[in-house]
This record gives structure tokens, C-alpha cells and sequence, in this order.
């Protein structure tokens, strides 16, 4: 662990982010796509801050390793991308807003080379109106709703639009997409279903690049793939297959720091409300990480920690800024205050974690606070 080089002493808590495997992750998705023969673009999903891990950073990683087609979910997102990824400084990315034009954002999206998701008539409408403005056609996704009952264009409006196709003039039509609902679910028949909805509605429209498939449909059907992929939390070491091992290489480790460490008798209570009591004479770590820092409250006497390669359950209720964990079984030259407990890494995967909090990958990684030593790595 050389990136402990580079911590502060007074830190509490480390989060090591591997930019090499995030981009090692996609070009492992992008070639995977490529499975059936023909050429589909791997774009890369970067939203909520690069799913916690660092929109800026994950992006000029990916965009390094030749991604050039990213996802972010609103304009204020969009933004801070663009100004870390600007025109005419390198090869060039394309940013596409999920959320699409909201009223009275059109503007500032058509400024800054943004390409919006339009999801609905309306945002067609006010976005074809901007570009008859500016006279120029302004790029866009156009998103078609197959299942997810979300976003994007129902039944009835894309019946609208094939009998207007005129209501596409003025818009350079960038693509079609769709999302699919079970896609982590091997063998769920709504996957076939979507894409064949998906499917009928493009035999009608415009003739465009189409997506559907994120990070587990990439694994599912061939005939899923289409033009565009779009992987997000495959990127960043969540498993995509939950039914096998994972294809994905671990992209964090989250570390704590051990504050204090007490021999405590049998019958000892420990943290808020009593909740645990020892059964026996034990050794008791108190580890700098809490619900502030996203370690959830869920994993409070379910989850575990390793220091120096060993189990450690977490006992009691997990606190704002601690943890507890019995470390009878840590050697005790490995357990002195200082050292640090891997809470997710190697040792503990993340959807281990999630797993013991009843929970699922996504929600640990966006849930990763703000207080971490954060240390990135290649890339």
C-alpha cells in the first residue's frame, strides 16, 4: 500500500481510487461489446460525481484510454465536465445530459456543446425551437421509454412522432435510446421484451445510432448491444453479472484508521443504546469512519472490517465518526492505534459491503463522503 505514502498523518480515513482499473474496466466493456463482430461505441457513465469516486478524474482516465461518449445526469454536472474536458484541448468528448433541457436551460446547454437526452414532446419542441433561433441544428438523444416508466418518449408520443417526423427539423437527431429494467437479472424475459419494443419503434423513426444496454445488459443477449453501450457502475468495480463471479476488476479501497484499542471483560455493552454486549473477554478497535463518511448504520453488528489480513466484526451501532470493531483474533503487534482497517477493498469487496448492509454497490459508491483522504492512482 505505497498511496499510504502520500496521507496525511492526521487523516482518519483513506480512499484510494485506481484510475488504471476503472479504464482497464472499459476497455474490458468495450471489447466485450464488440463480441458479436461489429463495431459498437463503449461510452462511459459518469454521473453523480463518477458514482462518488471523482467525475473529473474518471473521465480524463477514460477519456485517455479512448472513451469519447460520456453520460452525467444534469447540466450542473455537464458543466463542471465540460470545463475539465474543453473543445480544442485534446481529443474531443461528447457530453450528453440524461436529464435533458429543462425549462429555461436550453441555452446554457446549446453554449456549452452540450447534446441533450430529450425525453419527452416538449423537450423535442423547446429544443427544435432554440436551434430554428440559433439557426443550426443543435445535436440530441432522443430517449424512448420501453419499460422503466422513468424518462423518455411513451407509446402514444412516438406514434405522434412518426405521423410528425417533421418535429425533428432543426434537431440533429444524434441517436436513439432506451434503458432497460432487469438487465441484472440473468434470464428475465423483459429484456427480450424491451428491446423488441425498442426495436418496433426505430423500424418507424429516423434511422439513428440506438442504445440500450448499460453495464449488465453489456453481459446479456448480443442482439442487446446495438450502436452504443453504456457501462456506469461496471466502471467502477460493481459486479454486472450478481449471478457469478465478477468480471470487473476492484476500482477502491476505503480504509480507517484505528483511534483506540481496549481489553474490555465478558458482559461489556458497547456503542449507542447497548445494542451489543461481549460474550466474552475481548479486544475492542475503535476505527475513524462513521455514517458521516458513508460506512452505513445498516452494517453496524453485520459488516466486518480486516486489519492486517484478519475478520473483524463490527459490534455495536455504527456512530456519525466511529465504528467499533472486536479485533480479538488481530495480532496484537498488528493492533496498536494508527494502523489502519480495510472497510472495502481486496479483502472486503464492495458488493460484500452492500451485501452485509442490505443494500446494493451503487449506493456504497455514491454514498462515500466528503472527509476521506482521497488518493488517486495511475492513469
Amino acid at each position: 500500500m505505497g498511496f499510504l505514502d502520500q496521507v496525511p498523518a492526521g487523516a482518519g480515513a483513506v480512499l484510494a481510487i485506481d484510475l488504471e482499473a476503472i479504464a482497464g474496466n472499459w476497455r474490458s466493456l468495450r471489447d466485450h461489446a464488440q463480441r458479436a463482430g461489429r463495431v459498437v461505441e463503449c461510452a462511459g457513465v459518469v454521473k453523480a460525481d463518477g458514482y462518488g469516486l471523482g467525475a473529473v478524474a474518471v473521465a480524463r482516465a477514460l477519456l485517455k484510454a479512448g472513451c469519447r461518449t460520456f453520460f452525467v445526469a444534469d447540466l450542473e454536472e455537464a458543466a463542471a465536465l465540460r470545463a475539465a474536458l474543453p473543445p480544442g484541448t485534446g481529443p474531443d468528448a461528447r457530453i450528453l445530459v440524461l436529464h435533458g433541457p429543462t425549462p429555461g436551460t436550453e441555452r446554457e446547454l446549446a453554449a456549452l456543446g452540450l447534446i441533450p437526452v430529450l425525453n419527452s414532446l416538449d423537450d423535442i419542441d423547446r429544443w427544435r425551437a432554440l436551434g430554428r433561433e440559433l439557426d443550426r441544428a443543435l445535436p440530441a438523444v432522443i430517449h424512448i421509454d420501453t419499460g422503466m416508466n422513468r424518462l423518455g418518449l411513451d407509446d402514444g408520443d412516438v406514434r405522434r412522432l412518426v405521423g410528425d417526423t417533421a418535429r425533428l427539423s432543426g434537431i440533429a437527431l444524434a441517436g436513439w435510446m432506451s434503458h432497460l429494467a432487469s438487465a441484472d437479472v440473468a434470464g428475465d424475459g423483459l429484456n427480450a421484451e424491451q428491446d423488441a419494443r425498442f426495436r418496433d419503434h426505430l423500424a418507424r423513426l429516423p434511422a439513428a445510432p440506438a442504445s440500450l444496454a448499460a453495464s449488465s445488459g453489456i453481459f446479456r443477449e448480443a442482439s442487446l448491444l446495438h450502436d452504443m453501450v453504456r457501462p456506469g457502475a461496471a466502471l467502477y468495480g460493481v459486479n454486472p453479472t450478481p449471478e457469478a463471479p465478477n468480471p470487473m476488476s476492484p476500482a477502491l479501497r476505503l480504509l480507517g484508521r484505528v483511534l483506540q484499542v481496549r481489553d474490555v471483560p465478558a458482559g461489556t455493552t458497547v456503542g449507542y443504546g447497548a445494542t451489543y454486549r461481549t460474550r466474552a473477554p475481548a479486544r475492542l478497535a475503535t476505527i475513524a469512519v462513521g455514517y458521516a463518511d458513508g460506512y452505513f448504520r445498516a452494517l453496524g453488528s453485520s459488516g466486518h472490517v480486516t486489519i492486517a489480513g484478519v475478520r473483524a466484526l463490527v459490534v455495536g451501532r455504527i456512530s456519525m465518526d466511529l465504528l467499533s470493531v472486536d479485533a480479538s483474533d488481530v495480532p496484537p503487534a498488528a493492533l496498536v492505534p494508527g494502523v489502519f482497517a480495510e472497510l472495502i477493498g481486496p479483502d472486503r469487496p464492495l458488493d460484500d459491503v452492500a451485501a452485509d448492509a442490505g443494500t446494493i454497490g451503487y449506493e456504497i459508491l455514491t454514498g462515500l463522503g466528503r472527509r476521506f483522504c482521497r488518493v488517486y492512482q495511475g492513469a
